[in-house]
């Protein structure tokens, strides 16, 4: 058989981050726009405002000795989108891993829900899990014609390693497999705005969480026409 541990230390990642403190230390007493900021790419595609970052701090070594145990390890992530005085998310993504390794074949089996991509993936080594559950490449945010071209806007996102709360798992299941279209919300939307409460308020129950937000960015920005409008001291 092959030693699982070996591929434990030769994981690599895709981009150098900061080893972050937990989400609980960091959102305490703050608002998702006071979080650490991340490089995170904001692009228009197929009528979709897209975001691609990297979470792949979120899988420390403590997660990846769990990975090879053959339990179930789940990872979810939530990013929201907020105005950039507001305290309200105007749109919400999300993606969850539920990752095993199978013992026999010594692989590691994926199912990975997010909006507009679902179904089974296989990685041979913790650097696949990572590129597949790691981060979000192209992740479907919202239809740009939903927001304001003028507005300005950042991106805070969420991530848990095995959150013990089912209640929430079952929520997060429901989000995804609302329409296609459907990630732009209204104040009456109770499901969404359980998330919102969660990512300000709540301190995570999980292996691991980390919280970061984004830079500040205008939909003239996104699309090449002008930098974003800095907001005046």
């Amino acid at each position: 058989m092959k030693n699982p541990a070996a591929w434990v230390a030769s994981a690599s990642f895709c981009i150098l981050l900061t080893a972050a403190p937990s989400a609980a230390a960091q959102t305490k007493g703050k608002t998702a726009r006071k979080l650490n900021r991340r490089n995170a790419k904001l692009e228009l595609s197929g009528g979709w405002l897209r975001l691609t970052t990297s979470w792949q701090d979120a899988v420390d070594a403590n997660i990846q000795r769990k990975l090879l145990s053959g339990l179930p390890t789940v990872v979810v992530s939530r990013a929201y989108l907020f105005g950039q005085k507001s305290k309200r998310a105007v749109a919400l993504s999300v993606k969850t891993c539920r990752i095993v390794y199978d013992l026999w074949d010594e692989v590691f089996r994926i199912d990975l829900w997010q909006m507009q991509t679902s179904g089974s993936r296989v990685a041979v080594n913790v650097d696949g899990v990572l590129r597949h559950c790691g981060g979000a490449r192209g992740l479907p945010l919202v239809r740009a014609s939903s927001l304001d071209p003028q507005g300005s806007y950042f991106v805070a996102v969420r991530v848990e390693v095995n959150p013990l709360d089912d209640k929430m798992l079952k929520r997060i299941r429901r989000w995804v497999a609302r329409p296609r279209g459907a990630a732009t919300v209204s104040t009456g939307d109770s499901l969404f705005g359980s998330f919102v409460g969660l990512f300000i308020t709540q301190v995570p129950s999980a292996d691991r969480a980390i919280a970061f937000r984004g830079p500040l960015f205008t939909m003239r920005s996104v699309a090449g026409l002008t930098p974003p409008r800095r907001p005046r001291p």
